[in-house]
């Protein structure tokens, strides 16, 4: 019996330890099961984590943003910068990539780079110190252009109408809306009756490049907002000392744009100007009157001056209500910087070129000769 009983007892005991092998097989598989899925969910969502961080942040948009690059900025500097400018996703995807790539030697400076950039095309902008993409389309908006006809350039490169145009940025929610976005640029001022239209002046003349081929007609629009407000945000320091605000800047350099030929001495326009208003003279521009009538024409007209408008400096002292034109950088310029001089009259010869006087009576002789 005690036999039969010692053999029956390792019998048992032989499958205890085979059923606990079978247990521990059945543990480790699962748990070896549970690694590899959760190896895979992980590398799964790395991968989605890491393709999304390398897409556009958002691939319709036109705006230009500006990002500086100080001298001796580490990859490090470089990709956090972008992270917080809002052009890539993620600084340290931005960062192996780079690394991955074996790209390096990035070139400091000031980039207008866009959210709708791929990782590829702002890695080459910043090697080659220049924006590297090319646009869909581009519209040129030249100097001294009215509203009215940077309409007429906005409907000949788009899908626009030149009224849709006009309605969008003669509306009060699109004046409202640029006057929160660009509140130091974009002031109350806009916001006289006298003025014909609000934003007349503060659509910048320059390319306009666009990355797709149907942009809403807001961000066309608010581009060249945007570019005014950059602009004049860098006279900001001048216009504080000069006690001028950002409305009388535009629209004194508007008059100096719109009286300008390509031989034109916008400084001493300007002087002239300057001379006038502080003598409490009228401006007499003829632009204005041309304005104040609402058409072009090859000359003035001496029942044209006598035109009942706000914007007729010759009916009216001090500058119009507002912009008569979109003033270009050298306008811009020369109202913060007019020469200094006693002129108070000019007139052009039929070359274009102007002869200045400090009297009226040698103003009537030069005039007399110019019209010769």
């Amino acid at each position: 019996m005690g036999t039969n009983s010692t053999k029956q007892d390792k019998i048992n005991k032989l499958k205890e330890r085979q059923a606990e092998k079978r247990i521990v097989r059945k543990i480790t598989l699962t748990i070896s099961g549970i690694i590899v899925a959760l190896a895979l969910i992980l590398g799964i969502s790395m991968y989605f984590y890491v393709s999304s961080a390398l897409k556009p942040v958002n691939e319709s948009a036109t705006k230009s943003i500006k990002v500086e690059l100080p001298i001796g900025s580490s990859i490090d500097t470089i990709a956090q910068t972008l992270e917080n400018s809002g052009i890539i996703k993620n600084a340290k995807v931005f960062k192996y990539y780079t690394k991955f790539k074996n790209e390096s030697e990035f070139q400091a400076g000031t980039y207008k780079l866009t959210q709708a950039m791929t990782i590829d095309e702002i890695i080459q902008s910043l090697k080659t110190g220049k924006v590297y993409r090319q646009p869909v389309f581009t519209i040129t908006i030249p100097e001294g252009l009215t509203i009215d006809q940077i309409a007429d350039r906005v409907a000949k490169s788009t899908n626009y109408s030149k009224k849709e145009f006009m309605d969008l940025v003669t509306s009060k929610a699109f004046i409202n809306d640029m006057k929160k976005k660009y509140p130091n640029t974009v002031t109350k001022a806009v916001d006289n009756k006298k003025i014909r239209y609000a934003l007349e002046g503060y659509l910048y003349p320059s390319t306009y490049p666009f990355f797709e081929q149907n942009p809403k007609l807001e961000e066309i629009a608010e581009q060249m907002v945007a570019q005014t407000d950059e602009v004049v945000t860098s006279y900001s320091a001048q216009l504080k000392q000069k006690h001028m605000s950002v409305h009388k800047f535009l629209t004194f350099a508007s008059l100096l744009e719109r009286e300008a030929t390509a031989k034109t001495d916008r400084e001493t326009i300007a002087s002239v100007f300057f001379n006038r208003l502080d003598k409490k003279m009228p401006l007499q521009t003829d632009p204005t009157v041309l304005y104040a009538l609402g058409e072009h024409k090859s000359r003035v007209l001496y029942k044209d001056l006598e035109v009942n408008n706000p914007y007729n400096t010759y009916k009216n002292t001090g500058l119009p209500p507002g912009p008569i034109s979109n003033a270009g950088k050298e306008s811009l310029e020369a109202t913060i910087n007019p020469a200094e001089t006693d002129y108070l009259y000019f007139v052009a010869d039929k070359k274009g070129i102007n002869h200045f006087s400090k009297t009226y009576d040698e103003h009537l002789n030069k005039v007399e000769k110019s019209i010769k």
